[in-house]
C-alpha cells in the first residue's frame, strides 16, 4: 500500500470514529440524571450503554427508603430516610462509597458530570441543598434555607432549580451554590420542577401550578386546581401533565396554562405521570389503588389495573412494559398496551409487607426499586426473574414457629385427655 493510500485510509478511519461518536444514540446517554425520573416525560429509563449482566441482588440500607434512585455509569445513587447517601454498584449491589447527610431525606438525588445534588430536611426547621463531588468524594458546597427541601432538583446548563417548604423556588449556580434568584409562590413546594425551553413548571400545596421564567423567576402563567399539588409535572408535545390531591389529572397547554383536558381518577393523586409519547399513553397512579392509562391527546381512558394499596410511585417505562410499586408492598410489571400483569413481586411475602413509595428506575432491561423496608432490589426485567427476599426466610421461621405451637397444643390436649 502506498504512503498516500495509507494516509487516506487513516483519514477515513478517523472520520468514521468521529461520525460514530455523533450518531451513536447510546453514547453519553447514561452520563447524567438531571431531574426526577431522568427526563421530562418521567420514564425513569436509560439505554444500556454496553454489555451488562443482569444479576439479581438485594442491598440493605437499614432505614426506610422514600427517595428514588438516580443512575450514572452503572452506579446507583440512593439516600435512605435517615440521610445516608450511598453509591451502589448496579452489577452486584456492593457499596462503592457512602456519605452521611445532615437531616432526613425524601427528595431524590440528581447527577451531572462529577456532581450529585440532593436536598434534606433538618428537624422540620431548615433544609440543605447539597452538592457532592462523586469523583473526589468531597462536599463541593451546601446551601441552607429556612425550611425542609422535599423537592427533587432539576439541572440545566449551570443552574439547579428546586422548591422548599417555605413556598419558594430557588435557582442556584451549580458550580458554587450562589443564589441566582428565588421566587415565592406560596404553600409548600414538594413538587419537583420540570424545565423546558427556558420555562420552569412546578406545583404547590396551595393548589396552584406555576410556569416561571427560568432566567429570573418572573411569572409566566398559573393555573388553580381543586386541592394540593405534590406531584411533579411531566411534559410532552407542548402540554403539561400533573395530578392533584383533588383526585384529578390535568393536561395544561405549556404556552399559556389553558386547560386541554382533565380526568377524575377517583382519589388523591400523589403519583407523577409518566409519558409514552410514541403511543400517546400516559400512566399515573392514585389512592384509588389503581395504575391508570390515559390517552395523552384528550384524556380518553384506556385501561386501569387494581392493586392492593395506594399507588404513589411514578411508573417507569421500558420496551412494552410499565413498572411501578404500590403501598400494598408489591412491585408490578404490566404490559403497557393492555395493563395485563406480566410479573408481581412482593418481597415482604405478604407477612412483612412494607409500602413502596420510591419510584422504579430501569437500566436497559434491569429494574431497580427500593422500599420502605430499607432494601434496594435488582430485578431482571427481560426474563422477569426476581431475587429471593430476606423476608422469605423470616416467613419460613414464622411458619415453623406456628406449626411448632400447633403441634405443641395438640400434644398437650391429647395428654390432658388421657
Amino acid at each position: 500500500m502506498s504512503k498516500s493510500m495509507t494516509n487516506n485510509f487513516k483519514k477515513i478511519l478517523i472520520g468514521m470514529a468521529i461520525l460514530a461518536i455523533f450518531i451513536n444514540p447510546i453514547a453519553g446517554a447514561n452520563n447524567n440524571w438531571t431531574m426526577f425520573q431522568e427526563n421530562i416525560e418521567h420514564t425513569g429509563f436509560i439505554e444500556e450503554a454496553g454489555d451488562f449482566v443482569s444479576n439479581l441482588w438485594i442491598h440493605g440500607m437499614n432505614n426506610p427508603i422514600l427517595s428514588s434512585p438516580a443512575i450514572q455509569d452503572k452506579i446507583i445513587y440512593l439516600a435512605s430516610e435517615n440521610g445516608l447517601l450511598e453509591a451502589i454498584n448496579m452489577e452486584n449491589g456492593d457499596i462503592n462509597w457512602k456519605y452521611q447527610l445532615n437531616g432526613s431525606v425524601q427528595a431524590s438525588p440528581v447527577v451531572k458530570g462529577d456532581n450529585l445534588f440532593i436536598g434534606t430536611n433538618v428537624d422540620n426547621n431548615k433544609g440543605y441543598m447539597y452538592s457532592y463531588n462523586i469523583e473526589n468524594k468531597k462536599l463541593s458546597w451546601k446551601f441552607e434555607i429556612s425550611k425542609p427541601i422535599e423537592s427533587t432538583a432539576t439541572l440545566t446548563n449551570d443552574t439547579i432549580y428546586f422548591g422548599a417548604d417555605n413556598g419558594k423556588i430557588y435557582a442556584l449556580n451549580t458550580k458554587d451554590g450562589s443564589k441566582l434568584w428565588e421566587k415565592e409562590i406560596g404553600g409548600k413546594v414538594k413538587s419537583s420542577p420540570t424545565y423546558v425551553d427556558g420555562t420552569v413548571y412546578v406545583g404547590s400545596t396551595n393548589g396552584v401550578v406555576f410556569a416561571l421564567n427560568g432566567n429570573d423567576g418572573s411569572p409566566i402563567w398559573n393555573y388553580t386546581v381543586g386541592d394540593q399539588v405534590v406531584a411533579s409535572p411531566s411534559y410532552g408535545d407542548g402540554k403539561l401533565y400533573i395530578g392533584s390531591l383533588d383526585g384529578t389529572i390535568y393536561s395544561l397547554n405549556g404556552s399559556d396554562g389553558s386547560l386541554a383536558w382533565k380526568y377524575d381518577l377517583g382519589n388523591k393523586v400523589n403519583s407523577s405521570a409518566s409519558l409514552d409519547l410514541r403511543n400517546n399513553n400516559l400512566y399515573i397512579g392514585s389512592d384509588s389503588d389503581n395504575l391508570t392509562c390515559l390517552d395523552t391527546r384528550d384524556g380518553t381512558f384506556k385501561w386501569a389495573y387494581k392493586t392492593g394499596g395506594d399507588v404513589r410511585t411514578t411508573p417507569a417505562i421500558y420496551e412494552d412494559k410499565v413498572v411501578f410499586g404500590s403501598n400494598d408492598g408489591t412491585q408490578y410489571i404490566l404490559n403497557k398496551y393492555t395493563g395485563n400483569p406480566e410479573l408481581t413481586y412482593n418481597p415482604g411475602t405478604y407477612l412483612f409487607n412494607s409500602p413502596i413509595t420510591s419510584s422504579s428506575v430501569v437500566y436497559g432491561d434491569v429494574i431497580f426499586f427500593a422500599g420502605n423496608d430499607g432494601y434496594l432490589y435488582s430485578l431482571d426485567g427481560d426474563k422477569l426473574n426476581t431475587p429471593i427476599s430476606v423476608f422469605v426466610y423470616y416467613a419460613i421461621i414464622v411458619i415453623i414457629v406456628v406449626l411448632a405451637v400447633i403441634i405443641g397444643l395438640i400434644t398437650f390436649i391429647k395428654r390432658r385427655r388421657k
